[in-house]
């Protein structure tokens, strides 16, 4: 009970062990995802006994069940965050990730995999109750920051997650699926012991299954402050523009640019570097001086100006200057994030982060099938133009509008502070 009871401060031992715990939830997680990612194919193709072809189309629809969890899942855990606190629902969920990492391990069929896909959808929307958790534990004009060192977990695991499945996968199909579960349940035992609680008594609030979807959660908070919902409108519009890189990025780079398999992987490489660089680095030395708004409005423009030169690459090194620019937009995320934990209050947090990641889960079911089959339209010999930067053009094009929606609501702010 003593564990229970005490509670983690900011700057505190006990607040930087908690933040590690915390931090090291979201690399797990984002490990967890990417490191099964180059033996699933081989695995589905032998449980499910099909081609590579099918296999890809289950691997898609495998992709929205994740996603959808996300999106039920994330507004629910934030919640939950907010009634009980957040050290009894980030132990529960990265327990039960160790748990689903072993179910996928052992699975003898092929549905086994499905529900294992799914839960770890449902698993990974601790995100809510995890940014949640830094809200609680950051001053408010340092969330920002903190927020984006976040970002080096997600930017590490995209690098390190796929290579590390690959070499464990080269060993057996089935051991970077263990591996990932060895990893989520030493974090929960690392947790049990070290994990403070960040959400005080008085300021927890009763559950309320109504409120625990995203679109009642937003009209909850607006209530507390209108500009919410112009950000997080912009933030789902950025994730729909950002989402076009995992979703066809490789795919274009061998249309567009005949790169091969080492290529890819070593420009995949180089985002995760620049992305981890930005938001670990820059977000401490840069946002302090040019403040939030401004530096949404320069990570949004890194984004469209990234996408606009990849459309129009003709050489290596045009690509990877769009890389570079393109990482700025690891300024978007933590800054809106950090404008928006201050718009409400400490009682409302974990419901704010679960809005926020279930309408990043609504861009991740519909962007991959949007610039999937933009793609194909534009490339290959059966094309209407041939033109495969044309998903680019199109998230740039949705950039655009992200940019428009943060710029009126950082008007209402504006108005507000009047």
């Amino acid at each position: 009970m003593g564990r229970e009871a005490s509670t983690a401060t900011p700057g505190s031992g006990a607040g930087r062990t908690s933040f590690g715990f915390v931090f090291a939830i979201v690399l797990i997680d984002m490990l967890g995802f990417g490191i099964v990612i180059p033996v699933l194919p081989g695995l589905i193709m032998r449980l499910a006994h099909v081609t590579i072809d099918t296999a890809a189309v289950y691997a898609g629809w495998m992709g929205a069940g994740y996603a959808a969890a996300q999106f039920v899942f994330a507004p629910l855990i934030g919640n939950l965050s907010d009634r009980f606190g957040r050290r009894p629902v980030l132990l529960a969920a990265v327990l039960a990730m160790a748990l689903d990492y072993l179910l996928q391990a052992t699975a003898p069929v092929m549905w086994w995999l499905v529900i294992g896909r799914i839960v770890a959808g449902a698993t990974g929307a601790s995100y809510s109750a995890a940014y949640a958790y830094i809200a609680d534990v950051t001053p408010p004009e340092k969330r920002a920051a903190s927020f984006g060192t976040m970002g080096i977990a997600f930017g590490f695991g995209f690098v390190a997650g796929p290579a590390l499945g690959g070499l464990l996968g080269s060993i057996g199909p089935r051991l970077p699926f263990i591996a990932a579960s060895v990893l989520a349940f030493a974090n929960f035992l690392f947790g049990l012991v070290f994990l403070r609680e960040s959400l005080a008594p008085e300021n927890r609030r009763p559950f309320d299954w109504r409120r625990a979807n995203a679109f009642a959660a937003l009209k909850a908070l607006s209530k507390q402050n209108a500009t919410v919902l112009w950000f997080v409108a912009a933030l789902g519009m950025w994730q729909l523009a950002h989402i076009v890189y995992p979703a066809v990025w490789s795919y274009f780079a061998i249309a567009a640019y005949h790169f091969s398999a080492r290529q890819v992987g070593l420009a995949l490489a180089m985002v995760g570097l620049t992305s981890a660089l930005v938001q670990g680095v820059g977000l401490r030395l840069i946002l302090p001086k040019i403040g939030e708004r401004a530096a949404v409005a320069i990570g949004i423009g890194g984004l469209c100006a990234a996408a606009v030169l990849y459309a129009i690459a003709k050489s290596t090194g045009v690509v990877y200057l769009a890389i570079a620019v393109g990482a700025l937009q690891g300024f978007v995320q933590p800054s809106i994030s950090g404008l928006n934990s201050r718009a409400v209050d400490a009682r409302s947090q974990g419901e704010l982060q679960g809005a926020v990641q279930a309408v990043g889960s609504i861009a991740a079911i519909g962007g991959p099938p949007l610039y999937a089959y933009t793609l194909a339209r534009f490339s290959g010999p059966d094309a209407a133009l041939d033109l495969p930067g044309m998903p680019m053009l199109v998230s740039a094009a949705i950039s655009l509008v992200a940019l428009g929606l943060f710029l009126k609501g950082a008007a209402e702010l504006r108005r507000q502070a009047v």
